[in-house]
């Protein structure tokens, strides 16, 4: 998603110029003759502007007060402002207005690229140090979830209700849909915002450390305790515990646990007395807890502790409509953390993402733009750029646009339903050359059919393969792989230009 630029400028020359040098770089340009519309366009962050080229001297509202009037509504929006004037005095008031770059007009397009650029990537480091400021200070809000998706909005809606209590959470989902981050936003909108929210994997601990990692052990409590730990209980005292994967805990440890939370009090190994306690607990599992209990794997108990408010979280799958922000986001992260300056995705890659399942859910997700914004090697990360997805992808409908005019090879429709016999017929009947039945009126096997009707398609098509793939229904590289199963003939000379 290509970022936005506002330029606010009284002169319908400059607007002009302005807007043609920053298409031409590939960014969105919105335009404003004046300070209050520019001021309008530019107030909230849902707007959409990203970056303001701001003149200093227009009738109204001048650029110095549109400056003043966005530090108290949006701070954080990067302006660069120009003027006809170069003075120091005036170069130095507009810096301590807010702007973060000054042009002399007439401003050299490529100069004004390179600095909206700049503006951008420091834009996104300082949004990744706010975040990761939040994400440590536990004073993330649901204001910094992605969760615009309709599926998501009773999660928002729940999430909510439950951080004005201090009622236990249990929340549902599958690996990688993103608990933890509610559980977090959770915490922020509480009043326990700002103290301590502290994480436990239940499954990744091993089992004969899991007491004393919960509880805490006192020096000399066993072998090797060669001091004493205070367990994540006490760590999180005054903030949230947030139990990931609390299925996992061992049955002797969760009758340990459902005192803690009864109580209000640990028992650490070897103590001589119980420590109290103020902890609110989220827990989080990707199981079916009522199976387990029934099973004997999980006390009945300790479930119904834990389950008295639960949050169930949807998977990526179902909540497609968050793809592009969820996209954005992490491009902008991994820009910052990683040096790199790409733009966006093109909307060929970003069809490419909504039409993938994710299994892996958000972390997938993520680990996908990840490697994507290392390999990239132009401004958007492209369809190339995800060689795994591709390959994952081998069943799924091609989504390449369609021929153009220039390219289509034939002018006829092919219509498969109309191509297909109900009736028995000859061998060489040319009205229905794809036969469902035999010469006696059975039906004939699928794959004789398939076989059939694939050898057909590229018959009438003349060997051009996007072009059977798409009327078919089906990738290329399932298509190629048909080929060959079925052994069909395809002309050497159209399947190498294909190829090319």
């Amino acid at each position: 998603m290509a970022k936005t630029v506002l330029v606010v400028d009284d002169d319908p020359t400059q607007r002009r110029l302005l807007q043609a040098a920053v298409e031409r770089a590939g960014f969105a340009c919105r335009v404003a003759p004046d300070g209050e519309s520019g001021l309008e366009m530019a107030r909230n962050p849902s707007d959409g502007v990203d970056v303001m080229l701001l003149d200093l001297v227009m009738p109204g509202v001048s650029g110095m007060d549109v400056l003043a009037r966005l530090q108290e509504t949006r701070p954080e929006l990067p302006v660069m402002v120009l003027t006809a004037s170069g003075s120091i005095d005036t170069v130095v008031q507009a810096m301590r207005a807010g702007a973060i770059d000054f042009f002399v007009k007439p401003a050299s397009p490529e100069r004004v690229v390179v600095s909206i650029r700049n503006a951008l990537q420091m834009s996104d480091l300082r949004g990744e140090v706010k975040r990761l400021k939040k994400t440590a200070g536990g004073e993330l809000s649901f204001d910094d979830m992605i969760a615009s998706a309709p599926t998501m909005r009773q999660v928002v809606r729940l999430g909510q209700r439950a951080a004005s209590s201090n009622i236990p959470i249990l929340i549902l989902g599958e690996s990688g849909v993103g608990k933890e981050v509610i559980a977090r936003c959770i915490q922020g909108a509480s009043e326990r915002s700002g103290r301590p929210f502290v994480t436990v994997n239940c499954g990744a601990i091993p089992e004969n450390l899991v007491e004393s990692i919960l509880f805490g052990h006192e020096k000399g409590a066993f072998t090797g305790a060669v001091s004493k730990s205070l367990g994540k209980f006490v760590e999180a005292d005054g903030g949230t515990l947030f139990l990931d994967e609390v299925g996992e805990l061992p049955l002797d440890i969760q009758v340990k646990l459902l005192r803690a939370l009864q109580e209000g009090e640990v028992d650490a190994i070897g103590s001589r007395r119980p420590t109290k306690v103020d902890v609110r607990i989220i827990s989080a599992t990707n199981k079916d807890l009522s199976v387990a209990v029934s099973e004997g794997q999980f006390r009945e108990d300790l479930y119904y502790r834990l389950n008295v408010f639960p949050i169930d979280m949807p998977p990526l799958r179902q909540r497609k409509d968050d793809i592009p922000a969820l996209v954005e986001h992490f491009v902008r992260r991994f820009n910052a953390s990683e040096g790199t300056k790409v733009g966006g995705v093109s909307a060929q890659t970003m069809a490419l993402l909504n039409t993938y399942d994710w299994p892996g859910n958000v972390r997938q997700l993520e680990n996908m733009i990840f490697r994507a914004v290392v390999l990239c090697e132009t401004e958007d990360l492209q369809p190339q750029d995800f060689p795994q997805l591709q390959a994952l992808m081998d069943d799924l409908p091609d989504i390449e646009p369609a021929a153009t005019e220039a390219s289509a090879p034939v002018e006829q429709e092919f219509n498969p339903s109309v191509a297909l016999s109900l009736g028995p017929v000859s061998e060489d009947d040319q009205q229905h050359p794809v036969r469902v039945t035999n010469q006696t009126g059975e039906l004939r096997s699928l794959e004789e059919v398939e076989r059939d009707l694939i050898q057909y398609a590229i018959d009438f098509y003349a060997g051009h393969m996007s072009e059977v793939a798409r009327k078919l229904g089906i990738g290329r590289s399932t298509l190629y792989r048909k080929v060959r199963e079925h052994d069909l003939r395809v002309k050497p000379e159209d399947d190498e230009a294909e190829a090319s």
